[in-house]
């Protein structure tokens, strides 16, 4: 779940192979990267199955042409978007951190997974012949990035979104960066998760406008 680094194209650069530090179930995996990486990971446990629920929940995947996954992780709200996506969708997940973005691969072939930078996801759309994107989702934990990455890639976002496009932030820390996305979007509402460890929820946010002192 991580954002800022020189982007990289799941189509043009061979995957690399596993690294025996990317071993492992997916919660020991998160383990090491929450303690090893501190803030730059949102949480030591991978989303429970109803936080990935509460991401997607809403999306009319009949009209979606496209969504952005940002911070992956090990991919349980990217297994939610597979089990529901339509043949005309199309799905790019970007993740940072080398060992996440190897267990991605592994575990959904399927998907464009790119290794890179958050911030420079229109880029990678371009490239991939969509000026739009319907929905994104993120796992990034935002509000302990420095407030320029995150006036980047919530701008990157906003200037993404096709008219009713939604923003999903998921977070640990239910209600209490509230007033920093109002900030950032016009219409934002939040959807409490309790069955997640730890307990969480989900901003849903549209109606992007310039970012005010929070």
């Amino acid at each position: 779940m991580n954002a800022h680094a020189p982007a990289a194209d799941s189509k043009t650069h061979p995957h690399p192979p596993q690294s025996s530090s990317a071993r492992g179930p997916d919660w020991w995996l998160m383990m090491k990267k929450f303690w090893s990486k501190g803030r730059s990971i949102a949480s030591f446990a991978p989303s429970s199955r109803f936080m990935a629920r509460s991401v997607v929940g809403g999306i009319d995947f009949d009209s979606a042409r496209c969504i952005v996954e940002l911070g992956a992780g090990t991919g349980p709200i990217t297994a939610e978007l597979v089990r529901r996506l339509r043949p005309q969708t199309k799905l790019l997940v970007i993740e940072l951190d080398p060992d996440l973005c190897a267990r991605l691969r592994a575990r959904f072939p399927q998907v464009d997974v790119v290794q890179g930078d958050a911030c420079q996801f229109d880029k990678l759309l371009a490239d991939r012949g969509h000026a739009q994107v319907d929905h994104v989702c993120s796992g990034l934990p935002l509000p302990s990035f420095p407030a320029p990455l995150r006036d980047a890639i919530l701008a990157t976002s906003a200037r993404m979104l096709a008219p009713g496009g939604t923003f999903r932030q998921l977070t640990v820390m239910p209600l209490i960066y509230y007033r920093m996305y109002r900030s950032y979007f016009e219409d934002v509402r939040f959807r409490f998760v309790p069955l997640n460890m730890p307990p969480g929820g989900v901003y849903v946010c549209r109606g992007y406008r310039e970012p005010a002192a929070v």
